[in-house]
């Protein structure tokens, strides 16, 4: 249709009928059991009007479902407006791949794109519109569970994956085949609640909130993101929800978004909890105020606008545009031709978890993969010695995140599966050794899928197999870590370290052998000291997905070299989060202090995280030269190209990822010690050298000042170039307008 045509629609629409475009509710409102329309749950205080005329649903998929729902919606719709479908797509519908966390360990853009487009392909067959991804919320503290969903601690690493991930959803149209709408969230600041609890409250400078929050957002509105979801938490001390400076002023006029903006879940109704709106009714103004265009699973919107409209406290203008920018989105995905677009029950037969994406998710996750050490070179394994692996993701299907709501744990190849055609029988043993959580865990609220107690003397049993299997073993390989339930939305720790029931079988195998290799499944940083200085090796691999197993040998049998750079800190202890190496300095850092007592440190650990962001080890060596730069001022129009040479000094193919950082030395505002600033990634055959050269500009200069404006300031730089956030390798230069 065109926007003229879409414009009148609105005109001719009733209040109620646009009011209820602009409600969200559950698939399962619509389908019972024999796939007919029910009426809606008691306690939302929606009506079935309500329900028969909502303009979207999330969490539902299936084609054949999406397409009946589709059908009996049209036909009770006066003005066939088609319905959206929405639903959480992580990291991959069908086919899983690495976390968003993992796939920032990648530092690579391409690969992300492709995943996110092999996503929408599987999304959009199934029927969804729009995929509430990516989560762009930039995170410095390990304890949040919903650090698995982020790229990381970095404001430009994490834009970079914005732009990437948003195309690959979307292409160049969302409407053309295989495509959908993605959806940035959450709006703003997500990332940085409290203690790292999750739907806490954020208390941030409007400093940090301009210079390192908001970047990433606003590269995802800039790629072309159809949808923007609100957030939970405060921001200034107004929830986001219900922020109209924050959503009108900043996301709709600083950042020009025109697009949809939804709520998270419940959230507009959640500002009552808050202590900012008082009622249902104060919300539902405050939130169309705000310029929230969907509410998401509540009433509010649908039981209060209406009357809020009459009595002339809320201008209809306001409904007018919000439902105007709704039905546009809905005309971008092509739904007024063709109400289910890509939707295809054979399709979703052939089309989906394909042998070629089976391919890219392995390879996806191999690259994902961060080699944190390797003491006398023990990987890669010497299939010649006896091998024994064992952990309980020794023979695991479940490594695909909490997140992963849409794929199958069947679906997985588990590492004894891969390991089997690859590692001799005769010389090689599989031992769970321990379940993934003792019973002292309880994992609360996760239903029937939490996992079962394991009794104590069969606990006991395992150990034994499992110790006696080490002792006759010249190499333990011990896939252990984190219970894939606990990482994800609500599922903050505060510890954050391997199991314990884990960490006793591997104390008892480091004490009949002392060859251990632990391959690390997590969600996010963990607390690693003792894995860390027992361990010959730890090969931190996060959730890897459906191609997991076979990943997982291909890295530690050196069929692939591992190139992982992590995408956040490891700190040293969980008393030191939140903790990234884009701090501010402060007026007595550490490092430059001649008192060792009156600077800025602890006094029972390092400052310094046990393992930075960047960082990640190969199977090879590179040397890389002294930063080279071909002048030393900068100016508006002329630029520096910086370069290093770097060489495989090893004897194995390997891929570095070099890595610029830049640190404005003094400036109106205090700048992060470091902000990475470029990478790029260079494949080397053994003795084989490159030059990798970056080009710093103004632009790379920026940031917000004291005044809230964009600028540059005149002055002194330090510019590195190296292979993780701690490199020495340094240069400098002047900027001068």
């Amino acid at each position: 249709m065109k926007v003229q045509e879409i414009t009148k629609l609105v005109s001719i629409m009733s209040l109620q009928e646009k009011i209820d475009q602009m409600l969200q509710i559950m698939g399962f409102f619509y389908m019972d059991d024999e796939g007919v329309l029910t009426g809606p749950m008691r306690d939302l205080g929606i009506t079935q009007d309500d329900v028969d005329m909502a303009g979207s649903i999330l969490g539902t998929f299936e084609a054949e479902k999406l397409i009946h729902i589709q059908k009996k919606y049209m036909e009770k719709q006066p003005h066939h407006i088609p319905m959206l479908f929405m639903a959480d797509v992580i990291h991959g519908m069908k086919t899983i791949f690495p976390p968003p966390i993992a796939q920032g360990a990648t530092f690579n853009l391409e690969m992300a794109e492709k995943c996110a487009s092999v996503a929408a392909k599987e999304a959009s067959i199934s029927g969804l519109h729009v995929v509430f991804s990516p989560m762009v919320d930039l995170v410095h503290d390990a304890r949040w569970g919903r650090v698995m969903e982020s790229t990381g601690e970095d404001p430009y690493l994490n834009s970079c994956f914005a732009e990437a991930q948003v195309k690959g959803f979307q292409g160049d149209d969302m409407g053309k085949p295989y495509k959908v709408c993605a959806c940035i969230k959450h709006f703003a600041a997500y990332g940085g609640a409290i203690a790292g609890r999750d739907y806490n409250t954020v208390e941030l400078s409007d400093n940090t909130l301009r210079n390192l929050y908001l970047a990433p957002y606003e590269a995802g509105v800039k790629a072309g993101a159809g949808m923007v979801m609100t957030s939970f938490n405060t921001v200034n001390g107004v929830p986001a929800t219900t922020n109209k400076w924050l959503m009108r002023d900043i996301l709709r006029n600083e950042m020009g978004f025109d697009g949809v903006l939804i709520s998270d879940f419940s959230a507009i109704k959640e500002t009552i909890a808050h202590g900012y709106s008082k009622d249902e009714t104060e919300a539902a103004k405050k939130a169309i105020e705000a310029g929230v265009d969907i509410d998401m699973m509540s009433n509010v919107y649908a039981a209060n606008l209406v009357k809020l409209v009459e009595e002339g406290k809320v201008d209809e203008k306001l409904i007018d545009d919000a439902v105007l920018r709704i039905l546009l989105l809905k005309n971008k995905l092509g739904l007024f031709e063709n109400p289910y677009k890509d939707a295809s029950v054979d399709e979703e037969k052939t089309l989906v978890l394909t042998e070629e994406s089976r391919k890219l998710a392995r390879q996806a996750a191999s690259e994902s993969f961060v080699l944190l050490k390797n003491d006398e070179n023990i990987l890669p394994l010497d299939l010649k010695k006896k091998i024994a692996f064992i952990g309980p993701y020794t023979d695991n299907k479940e490594m695909i995140s909490s997140w992963a709501i849409t794929g199958n744990a069947k679906d997985c190849v588990t590492i004894k599966e891969a390991a089997e055609k690859v590692f001799s029988s005769d010389r090689t043993v599989y031992v769970n050794g321990s379940p993934v959580l003792g019973n002292d865990v309880k994992l609360v609220g996760f239903g029937d899928g939490a996992p079962k107690e394991v009794p104590e003397e069969e606990q006991e049993k395992m150990m034994r197999e499992a110790v006696s299997a080490a002792k006759e073993a010249e190499v333990v390989v011990m896939p252990i870590g984190e219970h894939y339930m606990q990482s994800g939305e609500a599922t903050s720790r505060g510890f954050i370290d391997v199991p314990e029931v884990q960490m006793k079988l591997f104390r008892e195998i480091a004490k009949v052998n002392e060859n251990i290799v632990v391959v690390l499944f997590n969600g996010r940083p963990l607390d690693l000291r003792e894995i860390s200085q027992t361990a010959k090796a730890v090969l931190d691999v996060w959730m890897p997905g459906t191609e997991g197993g076979n990943a997982v040998v291909d890295v530690l049998t050196g069929k692939v070299n591992p190139q992982g750079k992590l995408p956040m800190s490891f700190p040293y202890s969980v008393g030191q989060v939140p903790i990234s190496y884009n701090h501010y300095s402060t007026g007595r850092p550490a490092e430059l202090s001649s008192d060792p007592r009156y600077c800025s440190k602890y006094i029972d650990m390092p400052n310094e995280p046990l393992y930075p962001f960047g960082y990640g080890k190969s199977y090879t060596e590179f040397e890389i030269s002294q930063v080279r730069l071909s002048d030393t001022t900068l100016t508006d129009s002329k630029s520096i190209k910086a370069e290093v040479s770097v060489k495989n000094i090893g004897h194995t193919v390997g891929t570095e990822t070099l890595q610029l950082y830049l640190q404005d030395c003094f400036a109106s505002v205090v700048r992060p010690v470091k902000e990475l600033k470029s990478f790029k990634k260079v494949t080397l055959q053994p003795g084989e050298e490159a030059v990798v050269s970056f080009d710093v500009d103004e632009e790379m200069l920026r940031f917000v000042n004291a005044e809230g404006k964009l600028v540059s300031e005149e002055g002194e730089f330090n510019l590195w170039i190296g292979n993780a956030s701690n490199t020495k390798n340094k240069a400098s230069f002047t900027y001068k307008m």
